[in-house]
Order: C-alpha cells, then sequence, then structure tokens
C-alpha cells in the first residue's frame, strides 16, 4: 500500500518492510504509523523479532516514542535523536543477527557519538545475511561512503545457530558529518575466491566435505580459490548444532559477491542435510550473484541506494544486477521519507548486450549529521 499523510504522519499497512520504514522514519525525523499488521493471522500483530528491533531502534535513539496497541496490530513510531555510544542487544532468535546489523549499518554514521555495539543470538541462518556475509560484502561498501575516518571494527566473537543461538559479534563505526557521494561504473573481473566452512557442535570433518564440495564446482572456472574451516569448540561454537558455508568473490575493482548455505532447523520427520549438497548450492549462488554482475552484492542494494540518496548534492551512479523486490519497494518509501526519485536506466556494456545491468542514478540532498558534536 503507498504510504498516506494525515498530521504529518506518513501511515502504512501491513507487516512488509517494516524494518526499513522505521530506518527511514528515524533518519529523516518524520513520524510513521503502521497498521493492519497480521489482521487475518491466529496469531495477529508484530512477531517477537520485529519487537526486538523496535527496542534496539529505541536503544539507538533517545527520546522515540513508541505506542502499540494491545492486539499489536497497530505501531506507531516517533523517532528521537540517534545517540549511539555503547550498546548489549540480545537479538530475537526467530532471525539472524544480520536482520538487525544490516539496520545499525544504515544508521551508526549519523549518531551524536560513535556506536559500539555487541550482538547476540544467530549468526548464521538461511532467512537473513550472514556475519561473514556482511564483514565480506557489506562492510566494504559502508567505508565507501564513509568521509574522514572509515575504520570500521568487526568481530565474530562467537558463532551461534538456530534454535538457541548463543553468536555473539561486536560492531564499531565512527561518526560522519555527511556521506560521500560515489561513481561506481565498472564491477571489474574475478580474481580471486575466499570463504569459510564453519561446523558448530558436529563433528570437524564436516567443514572438509563442504570445502570439496564448493571446490568442486568453482575450480572449474577459476583457480585462485582458498576456504577455511572454523570447526568451533566449546563456548565459541554456540548453543545448537549446525554447519554451512559462505564463499565471496573479490574482482579487480574491490567489489564483493556472496553466496551461502547453511543447514536449516532439523525437526521431527525432517530429512537430513548432506553437506555436499551444501556446498554445492553455495557455489551455484556465488555464480549466480556473479552472473548479475553488479557494483554491489545484491543483498545490500537498498543500504547503498540510501546512502546515495542521503550523500552530498552531487550525482552518484551505481550499476546494479536485477533489483530485488525489497530495492523496488525500498525506492518508493524513499520518495514518500525524501522526497528523492533515482533514474532507472538499462545498462548495455559494448561487449555484451544481453547484460540485465541497472544504472542507479540519483541527486543526493545533502544529508547532514545533525547529531554529531560540534566544537
Amino acid at each position: 500500500m503507498p504510504a498516506q499523510v494525515k498530521n504529518n504522519i506518513l501511515h502504512y499497512e501491513g507487516c512488509n518492510y517494516l524494518r526499513y520504514r522505521l530506518i527511514l522514519s528515524t533518519l529523516a525525523g518524520k513520524p510513521v504509523r503502521i497498521t493492519c499488521i497480521r489482521p487475518a493471522d491466529n496469531d495477529p500483530g508484530l512477531r517477537e523479532y520485529e519487537i526486538s528491533f523496535v527496542r534496539l531502534l529505541d536503544k539507538i535513539t533517545n527520546g522515540s516514542r513508541i505506542e502499540l496497541n494491545e492486539t499489536g496490530t497497530s505501531l506507531y513510531y516517533s523517532p528521537g535523536l540517534l545517540v549511539g555510544g555503547q550498546l548489549d542487544h540480545d537479538c530475537s532468535l526467530q532471525r539472524g543477527i544480520g536482520y538487525y546489523l544490516e539496520a545499525v549499518i544504515c544508521l551508526a554514521p549519523f549518531c551524536k557519538s560513535s556506536l559500539s555495539i555487541k550482538l547476540r543470538g544467530v549468526t548464521n541462518n538461511n532467512d537473513d545475511p550472514s556475519v561473514d556475509r556482511i564483514k565480506t560484502a557489506c562492510i566494504p561498501v559502508l567505508k565507501r561512503f564513509l568521509a574522514g575516518d572509515n575504520e570500521v571494527t568487526f568481530n565474530i566473537n562467537r558463532r551461534g545457530v538456530a534454535p538457541l543461538g548463543g553468536g555473539e559479534i561486536y560492531f564499531k563505526c565512527p561518526i560522519s558529518k555527511f556521506v560521500k557521494s560515489i561513481q561506481c561504473l565498472n564491477s571489474g573481473m574475478v580474481k580471486r575466491i575466499r570463504g569459510t566452512a564453519c561446523s558448530l557442535r558436529v563433528s570437524p570433518a564436516i567443514s572438509n566435505r563442504l570445502v570439496e564440495s564448493a571446490k568442486g564446482v568453482l575450480l572449474q572456472f577459476i583457480p585462485d580459490i582458498y576456504i577455511y574451516t572454523d570447526a568451533s569448540r566449546g563456548a565459541s561454537s554456540g548453543k545448537s548444532p549446525g554447519f554451512g558455508i559462505s564463499l565471496t568473490a573479490e574482482t579487480t575493482t574491490e567489489t564483493f559477491y556472496n553466496g551461502e548455505a547453511y543447514s536449516p532447523l532439523m525437526t521431527a520427520g525432517s530429512l537430513p542435510c548432506v553437506p555436499e549438497d551444501l556446498g554445492k548450492e553455495a557455489a551455484l549462488k556465488l555464480l549466480d550473484e556473479i552472473y548479475r554482475n553488479g557494483c554491489i552484492d545484491s543483498a545490500f542494494q537498498s543500504m547503498t541506494a540510501l546512502f546515495m540518496a542521503l550523500g552530498k548534492k552531487d550525482v552518484s551512479k551505481i550499476i546494479v544486477g536485477p533489483l530485488t523486490p525489497a530495492t523496488i519497494q525500498f525506492l518508493r518509501d524513499l520518495k514518500d521519507f525524501f522526497g528523492i526519485t533515482f533514474k532507472l536506466e538499462n545498462y548495455k556494456d559494448e561487449e555484451n548486450i544481453e547484460q540485465r545491468q541497472i544504472l542507479l542514478t540519483c541527486i543526493g540532498i545533502g544529508y547532514s549529521n545533525i547529531s554529531r558534536r560540534v566544537f
């Protein structure tokens, strides 16, 4: 549903894209009301992971006003000032840490003081970008936009998988007065592939099986492949058994693509998960991401569009692969909150006319970090 404006409050219906709308509301300083959140479900209203996300926003900001009706089907959010600082947050085990960390990365550069946060929960699952994918493919994109000190710290202290989690990451991001405009028009050629195969509370031999399976696919295309094995033990292996693999391809222009696959949550009557299948699945996902041939990983198209929109009053251009449904809706929401419109063009390379690349162009609004201390 498109946004409706009543009394300077943006109104939306439904739970889809709730996270992105709350992020945009926080940055734009515009209150938002979201209604009809799963009204027909047997369990109506916000889920536990969405409530946990709202609590995280409340920790990062100061003075936010949050109202939730008794059934949880209507949410009113009036954002406060982004303060940052040192924070801890226990994420809901229904979603991965990546669900929360994406929002933290979008907000961190605009806080009053540098944000240092520890997030605890599920580090690797199939629903959200894993912490490995964020570390290898998202953090380099963030550094491109930061002005001045772009020393971002990201540590994986412990891993954890569903259902009990037990993982922990540490993220620190400096504040930035503004974000830079960028021009990314060449994705380059893949020069190396790196990866991490993890096995938590299962036999370490499973990591080797994952590596051999993934290499069996990728060695047909490139020889420079190295995949680390992480057979965590004790407290660092989380509270539940699981395994999986994350693969990252780096190009000659420092573009990073990622493909990953992790063992699903095992329930009564479910079929066993074979490591060889997961290794092959991750390798094929990586090849698909390379085939999309954008200048960023497709999982972080929305974040990139946000920083382009908030950048200096200059032209930003970037080539991406086919837009994901979430990015398409995010561009519409950007227009609601900031009044900015992107120009989308089919990009045709002289060497390969069949590419499905899209050229995203916009002029930044010159968003300034109003929370930042000025001496």
